[in-house]
């Protein structure tokens, strides 16, 4: 799916898309709208809600987790226990890095599996989302 010519709608989506477990790059869509001179501040806008939104049904896919499933994926009941208590120790602060590549949609995931407040979820994940695209259109403004 060619997102670039879709605009603002394919900035939405490829923002969303990316922020779930799907292998997607939302910068690369923003930059290029950017260079054609589309908004910076709509761009800053809607790829912040659409990727929020996908990090938040991350979120929401944990809770509906199941202990069940992670052994079939090989991990144990011990390796469970130690990500809850680093969940625990860090709570909602690790939020704020469902940015950062690789390591924040599982984050997210397991910010719902350990039932992490909602509220502090939204509110560093829209935060953490939107310093990232602000460093990224920072040059077109």
């Amino acid at each position: 799916m060619d997102f670039i010519s879709l605009g603002y709608i394919g900035l939405f989506l490829a923002g969303f898309l990316s922020a779930t477990i799907l292998p997607m790059n939302s910068e690369f869509v923003l930059i290029a709208l950017l260079v054609q001179n589309f908004d910076p501040w709509l761009c800053l806008a809607i790829a912040t809600v659409g990727n929020s939104l996908g990090g938040l049904t991350n979120y929401w896919l944990g809770q509906l987790g199941n202990p069940l499933w992670f052994k079939r994926f090989g991990i144990s009941e011990e390796k469970l226990m130690t990500f809850e208590k680093r969940i625990q120790k860090y709570g909602y602060w690790l939020a704020f890095l469902s940015w950062v590549p690789i390591i924040g949609d599982p984050l997210t995931i397991a910010l719902g599996f350990f039932k992490v407040p909602f509220w502090r979820v939204l509110i560093l994940i829209v935060l953490g989302k939107l310093l990232r695209y602000l460093i990224l259109i920072f040059p077109f403004l």
